[in-house]
């Protein structure tokens, strides 16, 4: 099967990227080197579609090594960089992806890596299980299970478990404490402010930062942002979680009262039509509008198309949508994720924790499947302490361990 790329021409720039988060994957290379020993993969296919940068491609790559038919794609038409695609081709892997693409190209690359009949998916986001149980329903024979990496991947599988219909065991890799504590939280908090930073060239401190929801990914942002120096409002509909904020030491209101406040608004909420109309409307001249959730539905850009007279591109991966009335707001990386679209991505050492779940969660599924009921399973425990134990390993730190006498006394509890 040939690949669908733009430009082969990129593959050494790629490469570059590439061996450079591979410096800083430890824990992908001990898997690299495990994975290329016992060869666990051997006779079959996987298909990956996670955001096609540097870090995605070297899991891709371990998968391979582990004797594995890789086909890849993206997650997102804005993340995915040609020449990390043109890399992994000159690898002998499948790409279908290219940046910018069509939404009738983007599905269009998803069938085609799915035309591959894959053993196993790695999915973010949800896309490949859609088109698995729609259109795509043939594939269903071949597929033994999969991973999934997102909080709204993970709430589609969930819906799809409850009603009863899905046809093949996931794994909800989000949900691992060495997922969510870490890529989450630091990941997030640290890729979207470099999006925005980067992409604007405006300082963060003393700006009045509007971060909607509160679920780990929506701590790291506010964390990061008051470090930062900015003053932090969140918006939040789940009380527990406002609560929380409340005592880390941020504002909490209702959105109708922040829009005309903040600066900079970042949607981190999974939902839909977060900010609309009559927020737009109540906006200061100059806000940044920038999105961290996974769709591009969280700012409801229709809402603000039908409010604007002019839309004026102010900066690469800045537009401006002009009001009746002279304001200005700015959206981001046209609402799609600020971190990779207008980004690289969470940091290496970060993604090296999750895609080692991935990978070890591949593995499991493999292992595993014919026992395995058609539902979302968590994470064993027994792979994220796994993973956990490497990455201290990784970072050179040492911990105690219970004596006999201790672990006795606390089971008796």
């Amino acid at each position: 099967m040939g690949s669908s790329i733009r430009n082969q021409h990129l593959a050494s720039e790629g490469k570059t990227k590439i061996n450079w988060v591979k410096q800083h994957m430890p824990l992908l290379n001990t898997l690299e080197e495990e994975f290329h020993e016992k060869k666990p993969f051997l006779g079959k296919r996987i298909t990956v579609s996670v955001h096609l940068e540097a870090k995605t491609a070297y899991l891709s790559l371990v998968l391979a090594a582990g004797g594995a038919e890789v086909a890849v794609t993206g997650s997102n038409p804005l993340s995915t960089q040609d020449a990390i695609a043109a890399a992994l081709v000159e690898e002998g892997l499948n790409v279908y992806a290219w940046y910018g693409a069509t939404d009738e190209e983007y599905e269009a690359h998803l069938n085609q890596a799915l035309d591959f009949h894959p053993h196993i998916i790695i999915d973010d986001g949800g896309d490949l299980v859609q088109l698995i149980h729609s259109t795509r329903e043939d594939l269903q024979k071949d597929v033994i299970g999969g991973c999934e990496e997102t909080t709204t991947g993970v709430l589609r599988l969930r819906s799809r478990e409850k009603e009863g219909k899905l046809a093949f065991p996931m794994m909800s890799v989000n949900d691992a404490y060495c997922k969510y504590l870490f890529d989450n939280r630091y990941g997030t908090g640290q890729s979207v402010w470099e999006g925005i930073m980067g992409t604007t060239n405006l300082i963060v401190a003393g700006k009045y930062v509007v971060v909607a929801g509160y679920g780990w990914c929506g701590k790291g942002v506010a964390m990061r942002a008051k470090g930062l120096g900015a003053n932090v409002i969140v918006t939040e509909v789940d009380p527990i979680k406002a609560i929380e904020a409340v005592m880390d030491g941020f504002r909490v209101m209702p959105m109708d009262e922040a829009a005309s406040i903040g600066d900079v608004f970042v949607t981190v909420t999974g939902c839909l039509k977060v900010i609309r109309k009559e927020h737009f409307e109540k906006m200061k001249d100059g806000v940044l509008l920038a999105n961290a959730g996974h769709f591009d539905v969280e700012m409801w850009i229709p809402g603000l198309e039908e409010l604007s007279v002019e839309k004026r591109p102010m900066r690469r991966n800045i537009m401006g949508y002009v009001m009746k009335d002279g304001r200005i707001l700015n959206v981001l990386a046209e609402g799609r994720l600020v971190n990779l679209a207008s980004g690289d991505g969470h940091p290496a050492e970060i993604m090296d924790m999750s895609f080692a779940l991935q990978a070890l969660c591949a593995k499991y599924i493999l292992e595993n499947h014919k026992t395995l009921e058609r539902r979302v399973y968590e994470v064993p425990e027994e792979i994220d302490q796994q993973v956990a134990q490497m990455k201290l390993q990784a970072m050179g730190v040492e911990i105690d361990k219970l004596s006999v006498e201790q672990s006795k006394y606390l089971s008796a509890y």
